[in-house]
């Protein structure tokens, strides 16, 4: 470059910059443009900080919305059985008790056998064998957990030995729930006097000390009577679909 254009070319980069200071024709359009890049900058920055917080932090905000949601569930469980109480004492009036019911979130490990989807193996922190639990999804009743060689094994509610006490109707009607190795749930022992039909809905009792009362079991599909009993055929609220996480239910009062 020549030297001499030098001096020259500093002289129009000032009188440049001096029309731009002061000469507002020049520099509004200007600083119009540089703003709307810095605007577009700024927003496609924030836009990409969000992708990537979104993208590398998802994990952590559905552990703890996961997380948010067992503890809402076993809430859940408690209420209800709260509620239940309550709903006696009312009726009561004079009534008192107290109550001071546990439950536990527990993780299935495997079924027992393969090709047998009624049973598996759970695993309890400090697990008492002598013990029958009541093993529940949400407020749905998915069966019991029993001891196999002391380890303590899920019958789901389609085995034939998960077993546990029902009311059925608006009668509460008593009754012995159990599985067939089907779809459906059979309820045996209900006394004959008592009206119950297709509709109704079965909820456990609690007396067989292994469910909070009122708990939800099904709806009644068919009826029989045999040796002066009434039996029940009961579809089941609880599918086990995927059979990963469920509550057990350690003590009621």
């Amino acid at each position: 470059m020549n030297k001499k254009l030098l001096p020259y070319l500093f002289l129009l980069l000032a009188l440049f910059m001096g029309a731009l200071y002061y000469t507002n024709t020049i520099q509004s359009p200007l600083l119009t443009f540089l703003n709307n890049i810095k605007v577009f900058y700024h927003t496609t920055t924030q836009a990409v900080h969000d992708t990537i917080d979104q993208h590398f932090f998802q994990a952590s905000t559905i552990n703890t919305l996961k997380q948010k949601l067992k503890d809402c569930e076993k809430d859940h469980l408690i209420v209800q059985q709260l509620a239940s109480e309550l709903k006696d004492l009312y009726k009561e009036n004079n009534s008192s008790f107290v109550t001071d019911p546990r439950t536990e979130l527990v993780r299935t490990i495997s079924y027992e056998k393969f090709g047998n989807l009624n049973r598996i193996w759970i695993d309890i922190a400090d697990y008492n064998s002598s013990k029958i639990y009541g093993l529940v999804y949400k407020e749905l009743v998915a069966g019991i957990v029993i001891p196999k060689d002391a380890k303590p094994l899920g019958l789901l509610n389609s085995d034939i030995k998960s077993t546990y006490a029902v009311y059925i109707g608006d009668e509460k009607a008593p009754g012995i729930a159990h599985g067939n190795n089907d779809k459906n749930l059979i309820v045996n022992f209900i006394p004959a006097w008592f009206n119950i039909k297709v509709g109704d809905e079965v909820v456990t009792s609690g007396l067989d000390h292994i469910f909070f009362k009122g708990l939800k079991v099904g709806k009644v599909i068919a009826l029989s009577k045999s040796q002066g009993y009434q039996n029940a055929i009961v579809k089941p609220y609880y599918q086990a679909c995927e059979p990963s996480y469920f509550h057990i239910i350690r003590s009621l009062r």
